[in-house]
This record gives structure tokens, C-alpha cells and sequence, in this order.
């Protein structure tokens, strides 16, 4: 790749001005563009190339999810023609994070330095606004911009009556219905992505991404597979987080369907993606309303009214409630860690005190 060629993927002024201080130890701006385990690949302005991480970093690194993700910026010294040393990573603007898959309390970065989330859902059987919800919220929580997709237009009756549905729960969200197999798509979803800004794909198996990623690189990039007819039901045809240089200037991160969307994110990002809800909470009679039948409550008036749909209003609560379990366990083991540290720091102490030492 070429120096133009990495400001085409979102190499700007504050990516070059964090770089500078390695600018003296000689080496060179790259950006992750896959990951594979302990194994990174790079797109670089001399070419790609295949890298690992060198000892001190992986010693500074406090957690999975400060690992090098894709989209990271990157310092790196070349070792070979194709391969390099990564040396550090440059701060992130943006992550898109999930609670990993399972029973751990612990963050899965998916995409780093994204500018807008393009949600996909389908509008055919697997049409659901509560998933939609879901990761309004994660990117939100991400501090990335967000845009809904409606693909499969055309095996909707009435594709305009769920893009209502979808703006009523995403107030201020760009929201679009399209046919990945209609000419026009192609522009209606570049403009989505202004230019030299990174999008990231998200939705579940089967909404038809890799068809759109085929549409925005105008090539054959990504395999497809038909859904199931019983359920409109995707298989896993993007096995593999990537980033890809777009035409005319931008990258994009596809990304495999997420049958499992845990939260990572806290109350204040739930309130604000659902900001007509809480709003309505200031209105309440009491000021510590629970909102669970207490008289004068604004928002289960506004429930009966039909100001709120009921599903929006248990969706909000079931998220919220999931967000603030997730804040609570996770304080709880931030102090247990604390616990633990000053226990070895005593036990270091203790064993210096003996005599003879």
C-alpha cells in the first residue's frame, strides 16, 4: 500500500499526531486489518505484512480486551519483507466491545477506531427491533455515530412500515430500507460512509452483510449462502473480523453474525439510547419513581397513552437492568482484584521483615 493509500483507510491528522513520538525510534504507522489468535495482519504504506507483539507490550497490557483489535493504529518495526514487530498501540477514538461469549465478566473488543456502526438487520422473518436496540446501545456505548440498514427489502410487503418501527426506537439514527440485489443500494449505502471514515458491519448470520461488503468493494470479495427457508436463519459465511480498503477512500470492518450480543456497557448509554423514555422520567410525581405502579408515574402513562410502545418500555427496562448487573459484578471484582494485590503486598512485606533478610 501506498502513503495515499493509508489515509484512504483513516489515517488522519490526530492518527499522525499520535504517532509522532515514534517517529524517532524509526518506526513504522500500520493498522490492524486482521487478527488471528496471537497473530496480527497489517496493512502498512510498504505493504502488508503478518506481526506479533514484542515482550515489553505484552507485559504492559492490562486486559484481553487492550490487545490489538482490528482497525487499531499501530507502531511497528519491519523484521522481514513481510513481517513486523508491534512496538505499541496507538490511543483508540472509538471501541466496540461486547461481554465475552460465556460465563466471564469480561470485555471482547470487536472494532476499534470506528467512525459508524452499520446495523443490518433483514427485513424478511428474522426482522427483530429489539436486537436492533441492543447494539444502538453498544455503539453508543462505543462512541461511534450509528446507522440502521434494513436489508431484503424486497421480500417485505411493507418495507416502509418497519422503518417507521426502527425510527420510533432510533430517534436521530439514519435508517435505510434496500435490496442488496437492486443497482441502487450501492449508493444508498455509500453515502452512509462519508468519506476517509471507517464503518463497521454488525448483525446476525443470515441479513445478508457479505452481499453488502461484495456491494461497497464492487467485487466479488466476501462468499455468500442462502438462508434457510424455515427460519430465514443465516450460517456463518464471514468466519473472521476484517478490515478492507473502500473505493474512493474509507475502510470497512465486516464482521461475523453475533448469535450472542451480552452487554458491555453502562446505565448512562442505555438512558441515552432510549432518551424519549427517560425524559419522560423528570415528569413523574415522585422523584424517586421506580416506575413500577406508583401513582403519577409519566412513564407507565405514557405506556397507557401509547406515547411509548409497551415493547420499547420493557426492552429499556430489561437492558437497563442488564447494564446495571453488569456494573455491580464488575465493581465487585475490581475489588476483589484490589483485595488480592494488597494481600501479596502484606505477604512481601511480612516475609522482608524476617530476621536474617
Amino acid at each position: 500500500m501506498s502513503v495515499f493509500d493509508l489515509a484512504a483507510i483513516g489515517a488522519n491528522a490526530a492518527v499522525a499526531a499520535a504517532f509522532e513520538p515514534f517517529l524517532a525510534k524509526r518506526l513504522e504507522l500500520a493498522r490492524v486489518s486482521a487478527v488471528h489468535r496471537e497473530q496480527l495482519r497489517l496493512l502498512t504504506a510498504s505493504g502488508d505484512a503478518t506481526a506479533e507483539l514484542i515482550g515489553a507490550l505484552l507485559y504492559r497490557l492490562e486486559s484481553r480486551a487492550a490487545w490489538p483489535a482490528v482497525g487499531d493504529w499501530v507502531a511497528v518495526q519491519r523484521t522481514g519483507p513481510d513481517q513486523a514487530m508491534v512496538h505499541a498501540v496507538l490511543p483508540r477514538r472509538t471501541l466496540f466491545s461486547r461481554r465475552a461469549p460465556g460465563r466471564r465478566e469480561e470485555e471482547q473488543a470487536i472494532a476499534a477506531n470506528v467512525d459508524v456502526t452499520l446495523i443490518v438487520c433483514g427485513l424478511d422473518r428474522d426482522f427483530n427491533p429489539r436486537r436492533i436496540e441492543r447494539y444502538l446501545a453498544l455503539t453508543r456505548e462505543s462512541g461511534a455515530a450509528a446507522a440502521v440498514v434494513l436489508n431484503k427489502a424486497d421480500l417485505c410487503d411493507e418495507p416502509a412500515a418497519r422503518v417507521d418501527t426502527v425510527r420510533s426506537r432510533a430517534p436521530g439514527v439514519p435508517v435505510v430500507a434496500l435490496s442488496a440485489l437492486a443497482p441502487e443500494a450501492a449508493e444508498a449505502l455509500r453515502a452512509l460512509i462519508p468519506p476517509g471514515h471507517t464503518a463497521a458491519l454488525l448483525g446476525s448470520s443470515g441479513v445478508g452483510k457479505s452481499t453488502l461488503v461484495n456491494l461497497l468493494l464492487q467485487q466479488e470479495r466476501q462468499r455468500v449462502q442462502p438462508v434457510r427457508e424455515s427460519d430465514s436463519r443465516g450460517r456463518h459465511t464471514t468466519t473472521h473480523r476484517e478490515l478492507l480498503p473502500l473505493p474512493g477512500g474509507g475502510a470497512l470492518i465486516d464482521t461475523p453474525g453475533m448469535r450472542e450480543l451480552q452487554l458491555w456497557a453502562g446505565v448512562d448509554s442505555i438512558d441515552a439510547s432510549f432518551d424519549e423514555v427517560t425524559a419522560l422520567a423528570a415528569e413523574c410525581r415522585f422523584r424517586n419513581c421506580q416506575h413500577r405502579g406508583e401513582l403519577g408515574c409519566a412513564i407507565e402513562q405514557a405506556v397507557r397513552d401509547g406515547e411509548i410502545p409497551e415493547d420499547r418500555w420493557l426492552s429499556y427496562q430489561k437492558l437497563r437492568a442488564e447494564a446495571a448487573f453488569h456494573v455491580r459484578k464488575t465493581d465487585v471484582l475490581e475489588a476483589q482484584k484490589q483485595k488480592q494485590q494488597w494481600k501479596q503486598i502484606h505477604k512481601a512485606m511480612r516475609r522482608d521483615k524476617k530476621p536474617g533478610r
